[in-house]
């Protein structure tokens, strides 16, 4: 049976459509403050609270799009097989949203780090967990779109210990120019209702990655809680993160690059003099005029590099060859370096020391 409305429910529908109803069709003032008053009104769930910037919303997705790629490079030399990992979403929901959007059972890893308080998760869905278990004990992988609806053995777990370590060097690699996660596995459930982290209506930030090994396909699921990362959500910003890990030089390549400057060639001039002619003069030269130098074979010449003055030197000649010796270093080139960067406008060892 429909329900029947009451004769106020009937009447406040009727002003609802027609707003002039309730003052007889008069003064449309009330209509119009009612309308600039709904304009003013914008939505907002509280039990899905934005916490999460959209600026930094892309610093997420950045850091881990690095970390998707160096995770499926590292995979694929594990597995000897062609892995691809690709980043999908980077969404913010609930704690609640996020655990009862997986599977039961699944591979649930709660990861604990040493230098933030809090955990994140790791979730590896079983449809692309068995098939890399397969891999690693000999067979191709292949699962078929079929898969064990159980729990992981002890076994099972010992071996997905190896996948998840090289998703926590991948994660602290992308983050390393934030903070030190320093991670570690301090729980492997399969029911992810059981781990209760933070309350249920707490804003997490959910990183989505779809990883393709041949035909078979799955999904990993980073959980980041917003107040385990509160304290770095200034750091992730454009101006103050970077997604690329600073590494040291590798020696091969320092000696690859002083191999290729020390080949290169550059300009060299010296000033031999500075005499003045007039164009009269230099017009009436002839083959075999002696021009008269105001310097003399014992004052010194400066030798430029690059249009730089780098040495002192004297004239002389060398089997038969006019050549110059040089006496002494005007200026380090670590010096000229940082006078260029100062007429430039500052110095970088200045700022990496007042920063």
């Amino acid at each position: 049976m429909a329900d029947v409305l009451s004769q106020n429910e009937v009447e406040s529908l009727l002003s609802a459509l027609d707003p002039t109803a309730s003052t007889g069709g008069g003064s449309s003032r009330p209509a119009t403050r009612n309308a600039d008053f709904n304009s003013q009104i914008s939505i907002y769930d509280f039990k899905r609270p934005e916490r999460v910037s959209k600026e930094q919303m892309r610093a997420f997705r950045a850091l881990h799009e690095s970390f998707s790629r160096e995770f499926g490079a590292a995979l694929s030399g594990m597995l000897r097989s062609i892995i691809e990992v690709k980043l999908i979403s980077v969404d913010q929901l609930t704690y609640s949203e996020f655990v009862f959007s997986l599977e039961n059972p699944t591979c649930f890893n709660l990861l604990e780090s040493e230098t933030l308080e809090g955990h994140i998760i790791l979730d590896i869905s079983p449809s692309i967990i068995f098939p890399i278990i397969d891999r690693l004990l000999g067979g191709n992988g292949n699962s078929q779109g079929s898969y064990p609806n159980r729990p992981l053995t002890e076994i099972e777990i010992r071996l997905v210990s190896r996948i998840t370590g090289l998703a926590i060097e991948g994660i602290e690699s992308a983050w390393s120019n934030l903070c030190d996660w320093k991670l570690k596995v301090s729980q492997v459930e399969s029911n992810p209702q059981l781990v209760q982290i933070v309350p249920p209506n707490e804003v997490i930030v959910l990183i989505s990655f779809e990883v393709t090994m041949g035909e078979t396909r799955g999904i990993i699921n980073l959980c980041i809680p917003f107040n385990t990362i509160e304290p770095l959500s200034n750091k992730l910003t454009s101006d103050t993160w970077s997604a690329y890990k600073k590494k040291s030089p590798d020696l091969r390549q320092q000696l690859s690059l002083e191999t290729s400057v020390t080949q290169s060639k550059i300009h060299m001039k010296v000033d031999l003099d500075n005499s003045k002619l007039t164009t009269g003069e230099v017009l009436n030269l002839a083959v075999g005029d002696v021009i008269m130098c105001n310097k003399g074979s014992a004052q010194s010449l400066t030798v430029e590099l690059e249009g730089t003055p780098v040495f002192t030197a004297h004239p002389g000649v060398y089997k038969g060859h006019k050549a110059i010796s040089i006496k002494k270093m005007l200026a380090i080139p670590k010096n000229i370096i940082e006078d260029k960067v100062k007429r430039a406008g500052g110095s970088p060892l200045e700022e990496s020391q007042t920063n």
